[in-house]
């Protein structure tokens, strides 16, 4: 069984904009190990589900300012923390961490609670699992946004992601400083500590230090099959799909375009690019991004 870490609540009080609730479901790994993942849950339990799920290195404090506004429209926001993220269990092993489990992970964590008719947001990681999710249960979506992400297959290395696949192969720990460079905006003192909150350590960080060579993008990724069986469910995909990007990011530039090529349901919806957000676009742009999730979701009821 793997060692898993769990962090201590005591990291996670008085965070700057961030006071919800923490909600807890276990699910366990295929070795017999025990995973708890955090959610937040706010809004209507009656009302069909947003879930929101969040990139790498960050945690359901990326959508802090989008959570309230669209619960407060009548809808149950639900904002899970990916393994090794936030509030979720830290395996402590890199080698704990493959694409494989954490669509395992996920998938049983979302059948665990028995979501359905989800609206879903999903950026980064949050994408790449999340449309995963998608693909291996397209009954329990409604619709969905991709921003910033992507599914690859083995078709090369931008030179942005050789740099950070590089840069993280060998890495102890896991630059948090690097998150507002070029990746959002300026952040406070007290949003950067937020950030950290969820790694007291660097024995916290082996998720978030893993996750860059997860990334699909070489040819010979073991995880390239994985994500050429997702692309087939997507592309069967026919229910709304709609894309929002960052102008701005230097990670998943151009999937918007092929996933609007490539899947059924994103035939004639009103997709957008932002052209002053980056990466971590919930921060640079998070009123806009809720009105047009809103709109989103009145206009393909």
């Amino acid at each position: 069984m793997m060692k898993v870490l769990r962090t201590p609540d005591e990291c996670f009080a008085k965070l700057e904009g961030y006071a919800f609730k923490p909600h807890y479901h276990e699910v366990t790994d295929a070795d017999g190990s025990p995973i708890r993942i955090h959610h937040i849950d706010e809004g209507p339990r009656d009302a069909a589900p947003i879930l929101l799920m969040h990139g790498n290195p960050t945690w359901s404090y990326l959508h802090r300012k989008m959570i309230g506004p669209l619960a407060a429209a009548g809808h149950r926001v639900i904002s899970v923390d990916l393994v090794g993220c936030g509030r979720s269990d830290k395996p402590t092993l890199k080698s704990d961490y493959t694409l494989a489990r954490h669509y395992d992970w996920m998938s049983n964590w979302l059948t665990g609670l028995d979501l359905k008719n989800i609206t879903l947001f999903c950026q980064d990681w949050g994408g790449t699992i999340g449309l995963y999710l998608v693909s291996a249960h397209p009954k329990r979506f409604a619709r969905v946004v991709a921003s910033n992400t992507g599914v690859p297959e083995g078709q090369g290395e931008s030179a942005f992601m050789k740099m950070w696949v590089g840069m993280m192969r060998a890495a102890a720990t896991f630059p948090m400083e690097m998150v507002p460079q070029g990746m959002t905006h300026k952040l406070t003192e007290g949003e950067l500590a937020a950030y950290k909150a969820p790694f007291p350590s660097d024995e916290y960080m082996s998720g978030i230090i893993s996750f860059p060579m997860l990334i699909a993008v070489q040819p010979d990724n073991p995880s390239v099959p994985l994500n050429k069986k997702v692309w087939q469910g997507l592309e069967k995909f026919d229910k709304p799909f709609l894309t929002l990007f960052g102008e701005l990011d230097p990670v998943a530039k151009g999937a918007d375009v092929s996933m609007q090529k490539r899947i059924p349901g994103a035939k004639g919806q009103a997709h957008h690019v932002f052209p002053n957000a980056h990466h971590f676009i919930q921060e640079d742009v998070p009123e806009a991004l809720v009105e047009h999730i809103l709109k989103f979701i009145s206009a393909t009821r």
